[in-house]
């Protein structure tokens, strides 16, 4: 179809592509007038997704998770979002919504619910594109109704949000508080078992005892040590008593010298006065019992001397059993005390978990204290909604150029439809498209009048000219 033939057919058609396009325009003008008023209210909510958090002062992980924001618009458009609305304006309490809700409902469910789902069908929640802010727009016949929903869906997402981060801690703060009354009580009875032990062993500090008896263990020890070597001398020493005359007692003792030398003069003299007068001389007589007399010092001395070597000896030998059994005493008692140690060690391990367990559940409840009861958020108001004062729907203008371009289409569409199914020869160029053949020639309008005015005069009859018989026949 050439822009001709398109042009022809409009021409042709006029009456119906007018009657089309002014039926269209008409009636979306006519709706826009009778449609009610629409009133629209935005408020703009600021999500900041870098704010630490107030109590631990680092950054939360999970608002800059790619689904934060579609989570926030979410909660916004969430039953208990709009509930606390429907509480904040006390819909529920006014005596003609509770009336409408009886008598579209019958009184049946709930009242918030159903004025919830009423407000959620005119909210429209929007984020800012390539910004963490977030549009709620509300509309209503009634200006300052929609302003007041938008703000009123605007504070009550802030209030859900503080609550959806309150709430459990509350539930955490109960449970850690539970939890820490049983374990001070695991704290307390530890503390009772470790002070009962150390008053039942008389006990004030282990390491202290501890560390005094291993000195004494360690200089028992080496008192065993002295005494088994003096021990060991003091038995060579009365080994020797068959040869009394070297032992050191004997060869130390001053007497014992003397004596011999008193013995060695008495010999001398004795041996001078037996060559002067022979050996029954009354001076050699005497001489001969003085020395006598004084061998048997000698040899009395010699032998007391010799009895305290084993005197001696037998002193450093219980000396040293004394000595050996205190040492096993000492290491008796040095093992009760490491064992005593163990024990206390055991319960004081005890007593440290508990502890430790009881400051780190204390710890937790008072954060989780601290979190139920703050009331910071990292959502501000940015806009609050105003009151509107143009309408936004019905747009007569946007109405009216859309209905002129649906209509104008409309229109153009159903003359072609109905060129479509009816069709006429407007141009030369339809016969060429309907027929395949050439034209030879064609009348003017003013010419094909004056033909039928002469036909109708003389009432001649032409026969209708047949292309086919034109044409030449085939060969």
């Amino acid at each position: 179809m050439t822009f001709q033939q398109f042009l022809l057919i409009l021409r042709a058609r006029w009456l119906t592509v007018l009657l089309t396009f002014a039926l269209v325009v008409g009636t979306t003008l006519g709706v826009s007038f009778l449609l009610p008023k629409k009133y629209t209210a935005s408020a703009a909510l600021l999500v900041d997704v870098k704010a630490p958090d107030p109590l631990y002062g680092a950054l939360m992980q999970g608002m800059i998770a790619p689904g934060y924001m579609a989570t926030q618009i979410d909660i916004i458009q969430s039953e208990r979002v709009a509930r606390r609305v429907v509480r904040m304006l006390k819909i529920d309490e006014n005596p003609s919504a509770r009336q409408q809700w009886v008598e579209e409902t019958q009184g049946k469910g709930s009242i918030e619910a159903y004025y919830a789902d009423l407000l959620s069908k005119q909210l429209d929640v929007k984020p800012s594109r390539e910004s963490n802010v977030i549009n709620i727009t509300y509309k209503s016949a009634e200006p300052q109704f929609a302003s007041a929903i938008a703000n009123a869906f605007a504070q009550a997402y802030v209030d859900t949000n503080v609550e959806l981060r309150a709430d459990p801690a509350k539930q955490y703060a109960g449970w850690f508080d539970a939890r820490t009354k049983g374990l001070r009580e695991q704290l307390e009875s530890a503390q009772g078992r470790l002070s009962q032990f150390q008053r039942d062993n008389g006990i004030t500090n282990v390491d202290e005892r501890l560390d005094v008896e291993n000195a004494r263990l360690q200089e028992l020890s080496s008192q065993l040590v002295a005494m088994q070597a003096l021990r060991t001398e003091s038995a060579s020493r009365q080994a020797q008593t068959g040869n009394t005359d070297t032992l050191p007692e004997v060869l130390q003792s001053g007497l014992v010298q003397s004596l011999k030398a008193d013995v060695a003069r008495q010999d001398a003299k004795l041996k001078d006065l037996s060559s002067q007068y022979g050996p029954n001389h009354p001076q050699v007589l005497r001489a001969v019992a003085e020395g006598q007399a004084l061998r048997g010092k000698l040899e009395a001395e010699v032998t007391r001397v010799a009895g305290g070597v084993g005197t001696n000896n037998r002193v450093n030998v219980q000396r040293e059993s004394e000595i050996r059994a205190s040492l096993e005493a000492q290491k008796k008692k040095v093992l009760s005390i490491k064992q005593q140690r163990d024990e206390i060690a055991v319960i004081q391990r005890e007593v440290e978990n508990a502890q430790k367990a009881y400051d780190l559940t204390a710890q937790r409840l008072v954060q989780t204290n601290l979190e139920s009861q703050t009331q910071q958020t990292n959502i501000v108001v940015l806009n609050p909604a105003v009151e509107p004062t143009e309408p936004s729907s019905p747009k007569l203008l946007l109405n009216t150029l859309l209905s002129i371009f649906v209509g104008g289409m409309l229109a153009i569409a159903l003359a072609l439809l109905l060129e479509l199914f009816n069709r006429r020869v407007r141009s030369p160029e339809d016969i060429v498209e309907a027929l395949g053949l050439p034209v030879i020639g064609y009348l003017d309008a003013a010419d094909v009048r004056e033909g039928k005015r002469r036909r109708h005069r003389n009432r001649l009859v032409f026969p209708r000219f047949n292309p086919e018989r034109a044409l030449p026949a085939p060969r």
